[in-house]
C-alpha cells in the first residue's frame, strides 16, 4: 500500500519556494493526517519526503503521530516520479510531496482523475485507488474538531 500525502498549507510564495514553511493550518492538517492513519490502525514502515521545507515539516508532524522516521528524497522535490520504485521493498509507505505530481502519479498508477487537496491523502494499492481523503475527512477520522 502506498499513501500519497500532499503537504499542508504553506506560507505564500517567497523568493525561495523551497523554503516555504507550513502555516498553523498546515501544521494542523499534517497532524490530522498522521493521527487519522494511526486511528485507522495503519502502520507505516517507511516515510519518504520531498526536501522542500513544507513537505519535510508535514512528514515530520504526520510521522510523529505514527512513530515513523522520515527520509528525504530528491525524487519527490518536484516533477514526475515513480511511486512503485520508491516504495519497492519498504512495506507500507507514506510519500509526502507536491501537486500536481501526486495527483498525476495516482492517475498513472490507477487511471483515476483526482486532485489531491493540501493535507489530503490518496491511498493506492497496485492499480487501485483505495481511498481519497480530504483534510476535513482526516480531521474527523482523527477525532479533531474544526478549529474556530
Amino acid at each position: 500500500m502506498i499513501y500519497l500525502l500532499r503537504h499542508g498549507e504553506a506560507e505564500e510564495a517567497a523568493d525561495d519556494d523551497a523554503s516555504r514553511r507550513l502555516t498553523e493550518k498546515g501544521e494542523r492538517q499534517a497532524l490530522a493526517a498522521g493521527s487519522a492513519l494511526r486511528e485507522l490502525g495503519i502502520a507505516i514502515d517507511a516515510c519518504l519526503a520531498s526536501p522542500k521545507v513544507r513537505a519535510r515539516e508535514t512528514a515530520r508532524i504526520a510521522c510523529g503521530a505514527l512513530r515513523a522516521e522520515v527520509e528525504e528524497t530528491e525524487a519527490l522535490r518536484g516533477g514526475p516520479f515513480d511511486a512503485l520504485e520508491l516504495a519497492a521493498g519498504r512495506g507500507e509507505v507514506l510519500l509526502v510531496g507536491h501537486e500536481p505530481d501526486f495527483s498525476a502519479e495516482a492517475g498513472r498508477l490507477t487511471g483515476a482523475n483526482i486532485t489531491l487537496k493540501k493535507g489530503g491523502i490518496a491511498v493506492v494499492d497496485g492499480p487501485v485507488l483505495v481511498a481519497l481523503w480530504r483534510p476535513k475527512e482526516l480531521r474527523r477520522i482523527a477525532g479533531q474538531a474544526k478549529p474556530a
